[in-house]
């Protein structure tokens, strides 16, 4: 283990974090309102937007290889590297006089990779040059350097691309900025990570290992969680926990942006940027911590139906939201914002009950559930369908759906005795 008196992991560690974040804000959450600006439909841009998930769900068919390969600094200055090209392309073809959607969703495609191959070098470089005991106290500094990085990519960046698209009478010109101001920033830590990273002890060993192989120890894995007992009633549980979030994550995007007239609330991108980007991402890290920390005090058979009840509250406020719509209230709009996600965030820590029972030691490091490979998967035939749900519905029928489909949750997982199953293996 590598222990430079110059090695200061207060300076690499939020520039580590922040250079994963920055390109996966803008796959995760920029995207879908670039790929509306330039000229896809709702039902085309949840189908897109879904599809970009789809480097998260197979990366853990990476792992293996990306850990075997060992020379993580090297490859994550090469990672790095590819990532700030591909910002650049994107900034680059918005520019042109004409921008196809399906062209597009191509360049972001391409991001999704980097960032999913970029997040797994960075949590085994991270792992390697700090000891266990290191990681815990660097936990907080980790998850707030995350956090700040995706509400300035996510929000503040969105709110200046508004600005932008009134000074110059263009959405294209305003995106092309955008993107421009993103790859640079996303430089400023490049150059940073180059100069601060060191080379972990025994990190240019490689040892190679096969495609072929790498997907068959994936493979065991799967076949090993399909033999335990009850695992698809658990399965069939969780999906039902996730499906309100899964159905609403795009969706609520596009009832901000319609027209009132269309059943939206008719918001600029610069509200947009401010409530889901700002006040949404705040309160889904407040979320988060808090679930995290009351997790650590009380079992999982305690805070089973707690975190379960809580991650099904969210659609309620949007329910409202379509229901009694408070046009030019940015004061309703932050409030309901924030009871949504801060519920979403919290009951996401349901999560850490069910992921040890299915896949064992597999993902028990991952702390960002967001992304991992299992909640995501369940998340994205639902997420691909939402636009086109939401059409057929209407808003005030589909967040009303949403909002049923939380009862339905918890007898689902009442019938499947999923709490009783889950807290045998505590």
């Amino acid at each position: 283990m590598v222990n430079h008196k110059q090695h200061n992991p207060w300076l690499w560690i939020p520039s580590l974090c922040a250079a994963e974040e920055i390109p996966s804000a803008v796959v995760m959450f920029v995207a879908l309102l670039m790929l509306l600006q330039f000229g896809a439909d709702e039902v085309m841009a949840a189908f897109y937007s879904a599809l970009l998930f789809l480097p998260w769900v197979t990366k853990s068919y990476l792992y293996s290889k990306v850990r075997k390969a060992a020379s993580f600094k090297r490859n994550l200055h090469i990672c790095e590297s590819l990532l700030f090209l591909c910002l650049m392309g994107i900034a680059v073809y918005i520019s042109e006089a004409h921008v196809c959607p399906w062209v597009l969703f191509l360049f972001l495609f391409v991001l999704s990779l980097l960032c999913a191959w970029h997040e797994l070098l960075s949590r085994l470089y991270y792992s390697r040059m700090l000891y266990p005991r290191q990681q815990q106290l660097f936990t907080n500094t980790k998850l707030l350097s995350s956090q700040m990085a995706l509400v300035v990519t996510y929000g503040v960046l969105i709110i200046v691309a508004g600005f932008f698209e009134v000074f110059f009478r263009s959405y294209q010109k305003a995106w092309a900025m955008e993107s421009s101001l993103v790859a640079g920033g996303f430089m400023v830590f490049l150059v940073l990570n180059i100069l601060l990273l060191r080379t972990p002890k025994g990190g240019n060993l490689y040892r190679y290992e096969t495609l072929s192989d790498t997907v068959k120890n994936e493979l065991h894995v799967l076949s090993r969680i399909q033999q335990k007992p009850h695992v698809l009633p658990v399965l069939l549980s969780l999906f039902f926990l996730l499906l309100p979030q899964a159905l609403m994550f795009n969706t609520r995007v596009f009832f901000l942006l319609t027209l009132p007239e269309q059943g939206g609330l008719g918001c600029s991108v610069q509200d947009v940027g401010f409530a889901q980007g700002t006040i949404g991402v705040l309160a889904f890290s407040l979320g988060i911590i808090g679930g995290k920390a009351l997790m650590k005090k009380y079992s999982r058979s305690q805070m089973f139906w707690w975190t379960a009840i809580v991650l099904t509250l969210s659609p309620l406020s949007y329910m409202l939201m379509a229901w009694h719509p408070q046009l030019d209230n940015m004061l309703m709009l932050c409030l309901m914002t924030f009871f949504a996600q801060l519920c979403f965030g919290f009951g996401l820590n349901v999560c850490s009950i069910y992921v040890p029972y299915i896949s064992e030691q597999r993902y028990r490091n991952t702390t960002n559930y967001l992304y991992m490979p299992l909640v995501i998967s369940l998340m994205l035939v639902p997420l691909a369908l939402s636009g086109w749900l939401s059409q057929w519905l209407g808003y005030r029928a589909f967040f009303a759906f949403c909002a049923i489909c939380a009862p339905v949750a918890w007898v689902v997982s009442m019938i499947c005795k999923t709490k009783q199953i889950l807290t045998t293996y505590e």
